[in-house]
């Protein structure tokens, strides 16, 4: 198969032939329609996440995939060849990942592709998705809640904004001017990033806010635990030092049963994922420029053929 991979960190990734993958006993074989890009990509390629996880080369990138399945292992009843599956398909190590024209992924990173999502919108959703999705459980966001998102218009916020509008919360949302618009459209009110940023919140709440959702890291954290009533829902995927000063920090799990309700919500029409570029699977390098840039809004997706 063609695959992006790296044999060595820092390196550029670039196309090359690759084995098909094995096939465990309790994954699928997924023929990739289209692979989301995270940030986390290209952390994990230029070696900054070594102390944490072992990686393998050559590696291919990659942990979210949209794609039809080709082979079930022999433990596998809950999906047959030619359903359309999406993952986040975070395994035990890395090397075996989704910027390929193949991919194994374990079933308990499964859930069927949303009908109202394209390829490109369904690859995109996983790790960012489950981000928002779990985060916003974390902090405990129900119906009247108000809740400040940081970096509304990126990859995880712009979906955590509409998980928390589809659960009844109201939204103030943290972007750059040229994004306001576009979180309107989303259901969030905006407030501009930088100097200036608690007093726009306070504008709109004078009281302060029930959760804070942190997912950039830097000033967000203070300015969080200075707006939201109970520290304790301050919850942060960026800076764990929030949880020295009562708030909580979330790392991403794969999760069907999570994938499979974010999947409801996209068919309900609550839910949609905004693809700012896609990119065939060829142009892997300028993709990662592109992530490692982050004024991207949503989310870069590779497709492909």
């Amino acid at each position: 198969m063609k695959a992006a991979t790296i044999s060595a960190y820092g390196q550029s990734p670039h196309i090359t032939e690759e084995p098909d993958p094995k096939v465990g006993p309790d994954s699928v074989l997924i023929r990739v329609k289209a692979a989301g890009v995270n940030p986390v990509d290209w952390k994990i390629a230029t070696g900054h996440l070594d102390p944490v996880l072992n990686v393998y080369f050559p590696l291919v990138p990659g942990w979210d995939v949209a794609g039809v399945v080709q082979k079930v292992g022999p433990a596998v009843t809950e999906f047959a060849p030619g359903d359309e599956v999406m993952a986040y398909n975070r395994q035990d190590y890395v090397q075996h990942g989704t910027y390929a024209e193949f991919a194994a992924a374990p079933v308990r990173t499964l859930a069927r592709k949303p009908t109202s999502l394209t390829w490109e919108q369904a690859a995109g959703l996983p790790l960012a998705g489950l981000t928002a999705y779990q985060s916003l459980r974390t902090a405990g966001v129900s119906a009247g809640d108000t809740v400040l998102v940081h970096a509304a218009a990126g990859g995880v916020g712009t979906l955590a904004v509409q998980i928390a509008v589809a659960q009844g919360a109201r939204v103030i949302g943290t972007a750059s001017d040229r994004n306001h618009d576009f979180l309107r459209e989303l259901g969030a009110e905006p407030v501009a990033y930088g100097t200036g940023l608690v007093e726009g919140v306070r504008a709109l709440a004078p009281e302060g806010v029930d959760a804070s959702m942190d997912y950039v890291g830097g000033d967000s954290v203070a300015q969080s635990f200075e707006l939201t009533r109970s520290p304790g829902r301050v919850v942060s995927i960026a800076d764990a030092s929030a949880t020295a000063l009562g708030g909580q920090y979330v790392f991403v799990r794969p999760d069907a049963e999570d994938l499979a309700a974010l999947g409801e919500l996209a068919d309900a029409g609550k839910l949609t994922v905004h693809v700012d570029r896609v990119l065939p699977l060829a142009e892997v390098a300028e993709a990662f420029k592109l992530s490692q840039e982050g004024r991207t809004r949503g989310k870069i997706v590779l497709s492909v053929p």
